[in-house]
Formats: structure tokens, C-alpha cells, sequence
């Protein structure tokens, strides 16, 4: 593992590393915010990991949303990967939404995708070991992300229980099975076979949740997205019958953009450090 950036921030390090990913043949890049706690003796922060939105990478997030300045407040480390495998022998598509970029946190089955699109075990098993053997962290997780990364961060909330204190969203794909986004990466990482889909939605994941851990979601009432590709309604309903706690703020005049999640980044803080810190 080798820290390629390195910069002061809000009295703490916002890093940069790069590692050799074993879960998914390539190279990877994550970034890590280490706030001023970090640094005192025999400290062992909570961490609260983010995942990003198609073609975003671990800079997105770290340069736009402003959440360090937050986490600095709380106690709280940030950790964010990137959105894929990357490298010349990771295979990839036309079009923004699949391939590079888009790796939509499943493990890909088909060929020839399945050899390295596996960012689920990446987000649920490799980068949370490797974070907590080489940082100041202790087991207290919580998750976070937007649009594809907000359905990622719910997915693996629900699949996972017991393992995160806390799971927030911005804008996420929650109905993946049943919108155009989705549809096309899951019949492609996936194939035809919507039973393997079922286990990567969000809807239908909440359905059967032993866990009841409340989800946090903020949507912008003026997503061009919202109709089309995110159609919260879809989980509210599924929530509702399953009497599982959900939290859908529908923010008015707010868009898909880092602008919406700027604005209300510090509200998921501090929903994350209160769960964490418990």
C-alpha cells in the first residue's frame, strides 16, 4: 500500500492510497480522511465509509462534498474507494453506465466481467480489513453514498447485519431491477436471471431485513433522475409493508448534483457520529 496524496486538512490528513487489489485483479485507489483525533495517542475512530456515483472516482467526494470538514468535528475517519476496477486488462463498455466507472457493487458472474468486477467483497471485505489493520480505527462502521453508491451503501446494509451501526443515502438507485440503470448492468454483470438481481436491490432486500437499521435518505425534488432512474417511492412502499424505519426527505429545488450533497452532507455526520459513537 502506497499514500500517493497527502494534504492538511481541517486540522487532520486528507491521503490518498493505492494498492494491489487481491478480491479484484488490479490496482485500486481509496482515499482516507484522518481527522485531528486520529493523532492522539492509542486513538481508535469509528469510520464511516462513502461510495460514489457512476463515473466518479475516490475524488469526487473528497473535493466536493465537504464532509472533512464534519468529520473533523465528530471523531469521524472517511473512507472512499473508488467506483471500479481500473487498468488495461479490466475490461470495459461504451457509455458512461457500465464498465469503468460503473461497477454498480456487485460480484459479476459473467464472463468477462466476473474476473474483476467484484466491488461488493471489495467494499464488504478487503478495504475494510486493510483499513482496519493499517489506521487508527476501531470496528464501529457505518455507510454512506449517492446514486449508484447510495443503492451500494443500502444494499450492503441490509445483506451485512450487524456489521454497520448506521446507512445513509443521496439520490440512490433503491429499485435497481426495475429501472433502465440497472437493468443494463445486471444483465450484463449478472445475466437474465432476476433471482441473482434480487439480492443486489435495495426493495426487495428490505422485504426480508432481520435488521431493522433506519435508512437515512435524501432526495432532491428536482433530480432529473428522480421519475426514471431512482423512484424512491418504490422503497417507501416496500419499507412500509415490512415495517422497516425509513427516513425519505424529499428536499425541494434540489438536483442530482455534489451541490445537493454539500448541503446536506453534515446532517448525514451527524445522523453517523451519533450511531457511532453510541
Amino acid at each position: 500500500m502506497e499514500r500517493i496524496e497527502h494534504r492538511a486538512c481541517f486540522g487532520g490528513w486528507q491521503d490518498v492510497y493505492e494498492h494491489a487489489s487481491g478480491t479484484l485483479g488490479c490496482t485500486m485507489r481509496f482515499a482516507v480522511y484522518l481527522p485531528p483525533q486520529a493523532s492522539e495517542p492509542g486513538a481508535k475512530l469509528p469510520v464511516l465509509y462513502w461510495l460514489s456515483g457512476l463515473t466518479c472516482t475516490e475524488q469526487n467526494f473528497i473535493t466536493k462534498a465537504g464532509a472533512q470538514r464534519y468529520a473533523a468535528e465528530h471523531g469521524v475517519v472517511l473512507v472512499a474507494p473508488d467506483t471500479s476496477p481500473r487498468g488495461d486488462d479490466v475490461p470495459d463498455a461504451d457509455g458512461y453506465d457500465l464498465g469503468k466507472g460503473a461497477g454498480f457493487y456487485v460480484n459479476a458472474t459473467t464472463l468477462p466481467w466476473a474476473r474483476h468486477y467484484r466491488m461488493y467483497d471489495y467494499v464488504v471485505e478487503e478495504l475494510p480489513a486493510l483499513v482496519e489493520a493499517h489506521f487508527p480505527v476501531s470496528d464501529a462502521r457505518a455507510i454512506s453514498g449517492h446514486s449508484m453508491g447510495g443503492h451500494g451503501a443500502l444494499v450492503v446494509a441490509l445483506r451485512n447485519p450487524g456489521r454497520y451501526r448506521s446507512v445513509s443515502a443521496f439520490s440512490p438507485i433503491v429499485a435497481p431491477s426495475q429501472v433502465p440503470w440497472g437493468e443494463k448492468a445486471f444483465s450484463t454483470y449478472l445475466g437474465e436471471d432476476r433471482a441473482a438481481w434480487a439480492r443486489y436491490d435495495a426493495t426487495e432486500l428490505v422485504k426480508a431485513a432481520t435488521e431493522k437499521l433506519p435508512l437515512l435518505i435524501d432526495q432532491g425534488d428536482a433530480d432529473e433522475l428522480l421519475d426514471l432512474q431512482l423512484r424512491p417511492q418504490l422503497l417507501q412502499a416496500a419499507a412500509e409493508a415490512a415495517g422497516h424505519p425509513l427516513y425519505l426527505r424529499l428536499q425541494p429545488g434540489y438536483d442530482h448534483s455534489y451541490y445537493f450533497i454539500a448541503s446536506f452532507i453534515g446532517d448525514h455526520l451527524a445522523h453517523h457520529a451519533k450511531a457511532l459513537n453510541a
